[in-house]
Formats: structure tokens, C-alpha cells, sequence
């Protein structure tokens, strides 16, 4: 990379660690059950709410039982339910409509990460009405006071309830961007684990991979904090002790409820400690192809962490030590390649492969420069990389 180029990204990402101790980051207050969220929208004096999904969720009847108590407490309920996979512009804009339509003062964020991004970017949009969501996305534009905003989430992965972003992706151009600032993040989520119990399993599987994604990034990343390395710890430790069984014997609630605090706890982590170039990538090819953001984190981790190499050992060790994937008498760099097979063994037994097919060749350099644009300078990803250097992993992603 460019030297000043690097000085830059480096420059600016020391300056967003020195400022995480006066950041107004707050971890969302968790909520039970539906009868705890009809009572804080009591409590808020809340009429009228918008309740965001998507039609998986409605049909399989999960927003049904909260519907029910909304309503039957007084309280105008209006729901929608197009969201789709990676929410778009126009899924923002449609919700918005609703919201206004129907006086709601307050939007509930039911199912996976596409509809909390979705909900966010709708109370972005409410909140400043004469702004685009395009003139909003990168960091700390959306600037005001969202409507009261409640997550329910429906899978153990996203740990979009905890999270400063919303991720959109351009009904137009098909290009994947996210907004990220503080009023984003909920003020309430419900963790409640029987809501996950129906997941397909390969949605258990991704999200739980994409939690996992979220911890390891946070951890490597050189943003970290002893409060986010503890979070990420915890999250890790807890997905390879939880996963497979969740993935294999779907009505453990025990270990569903588990997956569920470890998606919070990686939420924690990577909102403060951000992301990588994982993520990065994956959003370029969500936004290109429709790419499940979960698969996409899942299949391209492994091949991160090996381009890294040396660079993450002792993190990765440190990560698998905890996990106890291995005792402490392991060596840091056969520790460390330990902790990568872990993850592919996982990947491989919960049926997920090695490459994304969908990859066009043609595309690769346009895709690195959308990842590139996306991590330099935000991510403090532990080696910088060019978008050449990047096209590097997407030739690698597509093959297998």
C-alpha cells in the first residue's frame, strides 16, 4: 500500500481508539418477553407502532403472539413485511411511507439482520426527512434521535440489536453500503431463544458463523479494548460450544439462549472494535450477486485469516486457548492453524462448502475496489491491504 496512504488509515483509526472512552456507545436494555415490550411502549406513551419483517417471518406465524398482546393493549399496530434478503432503498422507503401514513411513533425490528437494518435505516429516514439514505451512509451523518427502536431478534448471528449499523443496499445499482452512527443503535432488545427454534438449519448455521465472524474480527483488529476482547472471547468460546449442537439438535433451548448471549456479546465487540476485511467483502458480493451475508462470512473467513498469517498467531491462539480447542502447552503458530481448521471443520459438518461459485471473474476488480473503499480507513484490520492485493482472496473465495 501507499505509504501516506497507509499513514492515513493508520492516523485515522488511532484517532477513533483514543476517542472510544467519550463515544456515546450503550448497549441496548434486555427485554424477555412480549409482555416487557408492550410495557416500555406503555411506559413511552407509545399509540401507534411499526412493526418490521419480513414474510418468512410473518408466515411462520413468529410476530403473531406479539401482534396479539400489541393490540390487545389499545396500541395501533401496523406491520411490514417485505423486507428482503439484503434490504433495499426501496424497502426503506415503502416502510417509511407506512410509518407516516399511520402516525407510528415507535418501530419494533422483528427477525434477522435484514430487518433490523431495515428498521434502522427507516428511523434514519424518519428522523431526517430531507436526507437520502445515500447521503447518509459512512459514519456519524445520520446525526439525530431515532423514534423509540425495539430488536427481536430471530436468529443467534446478526448482533444487529446491538450494533451502530444499517446495511442497504441501492435498489438502482445494486451497490451495498452501510450507514453507521449512535441513534442506530436499539434502545431494548428481546433475547428470547424460542423465537429461533424454527430457524432452517442452515440459517442456524450461518447466522451462527456470522456471530462468530464478528468476534474474531473484533478481537484481531487493532481497535481493540479489554472490554471488547472480553466480549469477543466470551462469543467465540461460547458458538464452538454451542453451534453443533444447536445445528444438529434444533429444540435445545439451553444452547439456542447461549447463542443468543454470544451474538449479543460479539455485537459489543464489533461495534466498538469494528470489522474487517471479512465483511468487507462480503458486502460487495451481497450487494453484486444477493450473496447470504452469513455464507458469505462464513466461507470467506478462513481464507482472511490465512492471508494474515503470522501477522494474527498469538490472537488466534489466544482465541483458540480460551475456546479450548487445544491446552496451553501448543505452540502459537500450530495453535493458531488449529483454530482455522475449527472453523472449517465446522463450516464443512454444518454443510457449508469452500467457495462461492456465483463469483464472476470479470467482476473481481471492481468488487476489490468496493471492499477496499468499504475497510480503508474505517477497519483497523490487523494488514492493510489494496484492492489488487484483496482480488487476491476473491480468485481464492471462487474457486475453493
Amino acid at each position: 500500500m501507499n505509504l501516506f496512504k497507509k499513514i492515513y488509515c493508520r492516523t485515522f483509526q488511532t484517532v477513533f481508539k483514543l476517542a472510544l472512552p467519550i463515544l456515546p456507545y450503550r448497549e441496548p436494555k434486555i427485554l424477555k418477553t412480549n409482555d416487557d415490550i408492550v410495557e416500555v411502549l406503555k411506559n413511552n406513551k407509545i399509540g401507534s407502532v411499526l412493526l418490521v419483517t419480513d414474510k418468512g417471518i410473518k408466515n411462520l406465524m413468529l410476530t403473531k403472539p406479539l401482534e396479539d398482546k400489541i393490540i390487545s393493549n389499545d396500541i395501533k399496530l401496523t406491520i411490514f413485511d417485505d423486507t428482503v434478503a439484503n434490504p433495499t432503498t426501496k424497502n426503506v422507503e415503502d416502510a417509511v411511507k407506512l410509518y407516516k401514513e399511520n402516525n407510528c411513533k415507535a418501530i419494533i425490528a422483528f427477525g434477522g439482520g435484514s430487518a433490523m437494518d431495515c428498521a434502522k435505516a427507516t428511523g434514519a429516514r424518519v428522523a431526517n426527512p430531507k436526507k437520502s439514505l445515500g447521503q447518509m451512509k459512512g459514519i456519524l451523518k445520520v446525526r439525530k434521535k431515532l423514534p423509540l427502536l425495539i430488536a427481536v431478534p430471530t436468529t443467534a448471528g446478526t448482533g444487529s440489536e446491538t450494533t451502530l449499523a444499517s446495511v442497504i443496499t441501492d435498489s438502482e445499482t445494486r451497490h451495498k453500503y452501510a450507514i453507521n452512527d449512535f441513534p442506530l443503535i436499539p434502545k431494548y432488545a428481546m433475547l428470547n431463544a424460542e423465537l429461533t427454534v424454527g430457524l432452517p438449519k442452515h440459517i442456524t448455521a450461518t447466522t451462527g458463523m456470522d456471530a462468530l465472524t464478528h468476534a474474531i474480527e473484533a478481537y484481531i483488529g487493532r481497535s481493540s479494548t479489554k472490554q471488547t476482547r472480553k466480549c469477543a472471547l466470551y462469543a467465540v468460546k461460547t458458538i464452538f460450544e454451542n453451534l453443533l449442537e444447536a445445528y444438529n439438535n434444533p429444540t435445545n433451548i439451553e444452547a439456542r439462549e447461549k447463542l443468543l448471549l454470544a451474538s449479543y456479546n460479539a455485537g459489543i465487540a464489533f461495534t466498538k472494535s469494528y470489522v474487517g476485511y471479512v465483511h468487507a467483502i462480503a458486502h460487495s458480493l451481497g450487494g453484486k450477486y444477493n450473496i447470504a451475508h452469513g455464507l458469505a462470512n462464513a466461507i470467506i473467513l478462513p481464507y482472511v485469516l490465512k492471508k494474515f498469517g503470522r501477522k494474527i498467531y498469538k490472537k488466534l491462539w489466544q482465541m483458540g486457548l480460551y475456546a479450548g480447542l487445544f491446552d496451553k502447552n501448543e505452540s502459537i503458530e500450530v495453535g493458531a492453524k488449529i483454530f482455522i481448521e475449527k472453523i472449517e471443520e465446522m463450516n464443512s459438518q454444518m454443510g457449508i462448502g469452500t467457495s462461492i461459485k456465483e463469483i464472476q471473474e470479470k467482476d473481481i476488480p471492481s468488487l476489490a475496489q468496493t471492499a477496499e473503499k468499504e475497510a480503508n480507513p474505517l477497519y483497523p484490520v490487523p494488514v492493510l491491504y489494496t484492492a489488487k492485493q484483496l482480488e487476491q482472496i476473491y480468485y481464492e473465495v471462487k474457486n475453493g
